[in-house]
């Protein structure tokens, strides 16, 4: 299943004409500190709805994917987007254009330190069961299932670009 922003935009009456990404009047406001001027935060429109794609999706054995992020010309933005769905569980994206591919083959690979570090976590905890102590941080069932999904996506990942084989190893 994958998130298409701009339908799900167009079908909540959602006032925007963007294709994924943010808006610059979604924003907070910090709190107010005498008369000093208030910062601005940008927020995600879409977070809470690509969070909620993602847990009705695996909870139906459905494979998640980001929607299309139609603003070429930016593609600082386009990577935000794409990781920022990354981490919150999407296993891909749409490209709309030739410049997003290497953008997604990048983000939706994880990094190598973090594969080298989930294989640390495996193989001190083989069986996922008990804590281990590494780097001076606690690694207990709830870490090894994360680091199992890491090196799954690894493994994955190696098997379609064997190039990458050598940075996750």
């Amino acid at each position: 299943m994958s998130l298409g922003p701009a339908d799900l935009a167009a079908s909540r009456g959602m006032k925007t004409t963007r294709v994924g990404g943010g808006h610059p009047d979604y924003q907070v406001l910090a709190d107010a500190d005498g008369d000093a001027p208030r910062t601005r935060y940008q927020q995600d429109l879409w977070h809470y709805t690509v969070a909620k794609m993602v847990d009705a999706c695996l909870a139906a054995g459905i494979k998640p994917f980001y929607g299309p992020f139609g603003d070429f010309s930016d593609p600082a933005a386009c990577e935000a987007q794409f990781r920022n769905s990354f981490l919150m569980g999407c296993l891909g994206t749409w490209t709309l254009h030739p410049s997003q591919i290497g953008i997604a083959k990048s983000v939706f690979s994880p990094e190598p330190e973090e594969v080298k570090f989930a294989r640390r976590i495996l193989e001190a905890m083989p069986d996922g069961t008990g804590a281990v102590m590494l780097d001076g941080k606690m690694q207990d069932d709830a870490t090894w299932k994360q680091a199992k999904v890491i090196c799954d996506l690894a493994d994955l990942v190696i098997s379609k670009d064997p190039d990458l084989a050598e940075a996750y190893t």
